[in-house]
């Protein structure tokens, strides 16, 4: 493990070389080392992740596709990254396109409600993130994050986003699917969780997960539903799910036991806010098109590969 110190020194180094354009001779000479140790500075900031890169142009092929998504789904917010010919599918172009919206959002002045759910794409997005200063803004967690066994979810996004910035943030500690209809109703009664709950109702920005609803869907591996229930999902017909509820290809909430367990918020409304949906990968197509023709969703990040799908079903 690296030291605090040594991280310290290297995000220094980077600092004076990514933002102050110092060369590494100058680095060299500021922070008292050789070149050969600035260099390996710099090259540590980077591999511990201080460092986020970005490529501030519009890349016209993108650009012609989000414009196509947005007029086929009447979007509010559509962005579309490049795909990586050798890696389809990957994360890391719409987890930086999805940070960068985010801090957009909390770099705003006037104070603001963002809700947010949770999964990998989202996770992966809140690590791209730059620190913010937002004592202004509150964020507030649609769905729990603690699993049936009382153990708290490795994607528990609201946690991982309250160490990047200083606006408060609300979670829901419980879990995102109930033992039953009953504990549902019992846990979103409780003094702590109804204005949470409310709150979630006003949020003027919302960035979701989709999810799909195959044997190794991640609510399945995560633990949030058995095997069973997972099976019984994908017979109903359900082809994604976002913070639980489970959808048809048509995009509607399936009328279902299981969604009546789902101890999650509902999502924000629509037309009062926007409700940015953040996926990638082939196999979550029909789970992405549903959202989108059924208006679960209003806003679009995912790259150049699946916008083609989008199109071409």
């Amino acid at each position: 493990m690296v030291s605090s110190e040594r991280l310290e020194d290297a995000s220094r180094a980077a600092w004076l070389y990514y933002v102050a354009e110092n060369t590494q001779d100058q680095i060299a000479q500021k922070l008292g080392v050789s070149r050969q140790a600035a260099q390996r500075l710099v090259s540590l900031a980077v591999a511990e992740g201080l460092v986020k890169i970005r490529i501030d142009h519009p890349i016209a092929a993108c650009l012609d596709l989000a414009r196509r998504l947005t007029d086929r789904f009447q979007l509010s917010h559509c962005e579309i990254v490049p795909s990586d010919p050798s890696a389809p599918g990957a994360l890391g172009g719409i987890a930086r396109a999805a940070a960068a919206e985010m801090e957009r959002w909390l770099s705003r002045s006037p104070p603001l409600v963002m809700a947010i759910g949770t999964g990998r794409s989202l996770q992966a997005s809140v690590d791209q993130m730059l620190h913010i200063d937002c004592p202004q803004h509150r964020v507030v967690s649609l769905t729990g994050s603690i699993l049936p066994d009382g153990s708290t979810s490795h994607h528990s996004v609201i946690y991982s986003l309250a160490g990047r910035i200083s606006g408060a943030t609300f979670p829901l500690p419980f879990p995102v699917v109930a033992s039953s209809s009953h504990e549902r109703e019992t846990l979103h009664a409780q003094a702590m969780i109804k204005p949470t709950l409310a709150l979630a109702e006003r949020a003027e920005v919302t960035f979701i997960g989709i999810g799909d609803m195959a044997r190794d869907a991640a609510m399945r591996l995560d633990g949030f539903i058995t095997a069973e229930e997972q099976a019984l999902l994908e017979a109903s017909g359900a082809v994604g799910e976002i913070i639980g509820w489970a959808f048809g290809a048509d995009g509607r909430l399936l009328d279902i036991a299981t969604n009546a367990r789902v101890a999650s918020a509902p999502v924000p409304d629509r037309d009062r806010g926007l409700v940015i949906g953040i996926a990638v990968g082939a196999r979550k197509r029909p789970a992405i098109h549903a959202a989108l023709a059924g208006r679960l969703v209003n806003g679009l990040i995912t790259d150049e590969a699946m916008a083609r799908m989008l199109l071409d079903a």
